[in-house]
This record gives structure tokens, sequence and C-alpha cells, in this order.
């Protein structure tokens, strides 16, 4: 059974390969599972691989879940959600929603547009909502379960320690040189007549737009919306009032809205917008925006880089510390919660080099650990021009793995280790007292050992 936690986040397939699935000619499906009066289809275990092909292709060394492990990692989703339903867990309605909501947008994403994604499935999106929602909730239902046993475990540094000498020492991880990094982030402001021009320039596009309609708008937008995605989506976006993807003065002005009517100018941490109300259904709307960046002038970025500095002289005159000057100035939502650390893949403040934009490298290249930069200017993945203050708190030389360097990383392998042992074990009682079904066609996977022998105890008693 250990094979199996790998694939614990493999538990249903996602919405893009069912909707390829749907464009198909329909195949003959069959049981191959069941837990309790949960089934199994075999579509589900051939969808769910052919979803692993398409998230992991190009990517080199990957090892894709085998039929065997799939249909394990849906025994244990039916079991985790009998169990939830059992222990009356409960999955609030706007959280489902939310998931749902991303869950479309990344597939219209795919397909290009939600016409596509519509004439493709051969459903509206509000019909695919429905066929998915209680997928997601039987798969928030197994995770809340799986959360409620193992959430509650602890490692203690002896337990750590007995870890580590466990471990063969040519088995342990060498590292590469890594550093500790953090940054405070400034965006410039626009000036206010710069603003409130372009506020005028949206006015003018909404005093159109009422005039010659929804058409008109939706041209005004990929003529001159900043929105990267318009070219394509037109500025349009399927909205939840609950989803907190979007910038909460974005979607508070958009749910002021009656259907066909355009918002006046909204400033969020993007820019300025006008919003125009497509369709509203309850919690869920349909919107299409048009929206413009003010631009910043050398003399904003001035302002910004001269308080940057004199936030610098004070945290070098110890009248404020780096990350006490991160939570109250810092622009970053990505770091502005971890002291403005860059954090690594695996959690850790320690990343490697490679890990850097470009644009820091050079500055961290002329410093020693200990050193706060002066202000630097780059651009952020929007494009914009951003002022920040670098921290080069710290550097590792290469090493194999230690407790003295790498006590973190080794006390959260050794945690996830007791947790898996106790899903094991928890899996173990529970696995003999559910009615178990696998069909024949899997009786040669090893991983089902266990699950097989429930199955027959099951039919031996039904015999009885």
């Amino acid at each position: 059974m250990k094979k199996l936690f790998v694939f614990a986040a493999v538990l249903f397939t996602f919405l893009s390969n069912t909707v390829e699935a749907q464009s198909k000619k329909v195949i003959a499906d069959k049981i191959v599972g069941q837990v309790g009066d949960k089934i199994i289809l075999r579509s589900e275990i051939i969808n769910t691989i052919a979803d692993a092909k398409r998230q992991t292709q190009g990517q080199e060394n990957v090892v894709l879940p085998n039929e065997c492990q799939v249909l394990e990692s849906q025994l244990i989703r039916k079991a985790l959600l009998l169990q939830a339903q059992k222990d009356s867990l409960n999955v609030e309605d706007d959280e489902i929603e939310a998931e749902l909501d991303n869950r479309i947008r990344q597939t219209i994403q795919q397909y290009g547009s939600k016409d596509i994604l519509e004439e493709i499935a051969g459903k509206t999106v509000y019909q695919l909502k429905d066929d998915f929602r209680e997928a997601f909730r039987e798969q928030k239902l197994a995770d809340q379960m799986q959360r409620k046993i193992v959430d509650n475990i602890k490692i203690t540094p002896t337990e750590v320690k007995l870890y580590y000498s466990k471990t063969p020492q040519d088995s342990l991880p060498f590292y590469e040189s890594e550093i500790e990094v953090s940054q405070i982030v400034m965006i410039p402001k626009a000036n206010k007549d710069v603003e409130e021009y372009v506020a005028k320039q949206l006015y003018d596009y909404k005093k159109q737009a009422e005039t010659q309609g929804p058409k008109k708008f939706e041209q005004l937008a990929k003529n001159y919306s900043e929105d990267p995605a318009v070219k394509e989506n037109g500025g349009q976006y399927t909205l939840n009032r609950n989803d907190k993807f979007w910038d909460p003065a974005f979607l508070a002005g958009a749910f002021r809205l009656k259907e066909g009517q355009i918002s006046p100018v909204i400033k969020s941490k993007f820019g300025l917008h006008i919003i125009m109300m497509i369709s509203r259904s309850g919690d869920e709307a349909i919107v299409r925006h048009i929206l413009r960046i003010p631009p910043i002038t050398e003399d904003e970025i001035k302002e910004t880089t001269d308080k940057l500095d004199s936030l610098r002289n004070q945290i070098k005159a110890g009248k404020i510390s780096f990350a006490e000057a991160v939570n109250k100035y810092s622009d970053d939502d990505n770091s502005k919660f971890s002291a403005g650390s860059l954090v690594g893949r695996d959690g850790s403040t320690f990343i490697s080099l490679d890990m850097l934009d470009k644009d820091m490298i050079k500055p961290i290249s002329d410093m020693k650990p200990g050193d706060i930069s002066s202000p630097q200017i780059y651009q952020d993945e929007r494009g914009r021009k951003v002022a920040r203050l670098i921290y080069y708190k710290s550097k590792k030389d290469p090493h194999r793995e230690n407790l003295k360097d790498d006590y973190n990383r080794v006390a959260q392998r050794a945690l996830e280790e007791k947790k898996t042992t106790t899903l094991e074990k928890w899996f173990k009682e529970h696995i003999p007292t559910y009615y178990i079904l696998i069909d024949n066609e899997f009786t040669k996977c090893t991983e089902l050992a266990q699950w097989k022998q429930a199955a027959m105890s099951a039919a031996e008693g039904r015999k009885q």
C-alpha cells in the first residue's frame, strides 16, 4: 500500500479529458470496482491515465501511474468518502462552486474560448458544472476525511533524528549552493492627473457602448483593453461572488450591476476597469471588461525608489526590521506573508540560484550575506516597472543533506512518512469493514492484495 499515496492526488479525472471523451463516440463502460455503494467505472481509470499523460507531456523522467495504481487510488477515495459521510463531515456549497469555477476557467483557457468548449462538449458551462458538482463534492469530502486522520500528527526532534539515522548516507540528497533571499516590493503609483485622463477615456468607451450596445463594448475591449487575455476571450470572464481569485474591488463592482449595465470606472490592483454585466444567475455572472493601466513616468519611479532608499536606511539603522518593513510596505502578495522570503517548490526558504528571476541574479552576485541592496527597478510578470529592495540573508555551500543545515527538510519527510504509516494502519483496520468488489480484470494487481482479500471475505460472508 506504500505506493498508493504517491497517487493520492489522482483521485478523479480532470474536466478537460471528460470533455474530450464526451465529444467522441461513446464506448460501453463497466464497473471495475466498488466500495460500499460507491462504484468505479472503467472509463475513470482510462481518463485518469490519459490526463496524467497530458499533464506531464514534455517532462523528463516522469513515472505515470498504471491501471492497478489508479484503481487503488479510486478505492481509497471511495473508502474515505464513505467514512466522511459516516462521520457527518460537510463541504460548503460555495467551496464547491469556487473549485468548479476555477476548473472551468482553466479548461476554457485550454480550449481558447467558452464557445469552443461548449461546442466540443455539446453542453453549456452550466450543464458541465452540474455534471461535475457531485464528483467535486466527493473529492472534497475524501480530502477532508484524510486530513481528519492525519492533521493532528506531529513529529518530535527525537523522531526526526531516528528517521535520519535510518537513511543510508549514500541515499541522502546532495544540494548545490543555496541562498536565502527576501524582498520588499513597491509598485509605483500613477500620477493623479494621468489616472484621471485614463479614467476619462474609459468613460468615453462606456458612453459609446451604452449608445451602440454589447457588440461595441466587445470591439472596444479588443481594441483598447490592456488585459493580456483579451485577444483570446474578448475581455469576457465567468465570475463567482465567493471566488477568492478575483480582485475584491473588481468583484464587488461587477456584482452591483444588472444585466446589460456598464459600471463606472473601478480601480483594482491591476489598473482601471469598466465592466459590462452580460448575464447573472445567483452568485455567478458572466461579464466583459476593459482594463487600462495608467502609465508610470520617471517621476513616479524616482518617488518610489526614494521611499525604498529611506526605508533601507531605517532598516540598516535598526529602527525597523526587514520582516516588519515587508509586512508594512511591500506590495508583493506572494511574499508578503513569508517575511518577504522567496520560497522553493518544497516550501523551503533556501533556493538555488537558478530559481532567481533574471533581474535579481546580477545584484545578488555583487552582494554578501547580510547585505541589503539599493533600490532596484525591474519588470514584473505583468510587464510593469516595479521597485524593490533585496536582502541577501544567508548562503549554504554545496553539501550532502545533514541535520544541522537541512533539519526542516528532513523533518518534513519524516512527518510525511509518519502520516503515510498512519493512513496505512487506518486502511488496514477499515478495509475489512467495507463491501469490496474488484473486477477479475485486476486480479493480478499486487497493489490490491488487501482490497482483494477484503472482497473475498465479503463474498464468503454473503454465502453463509
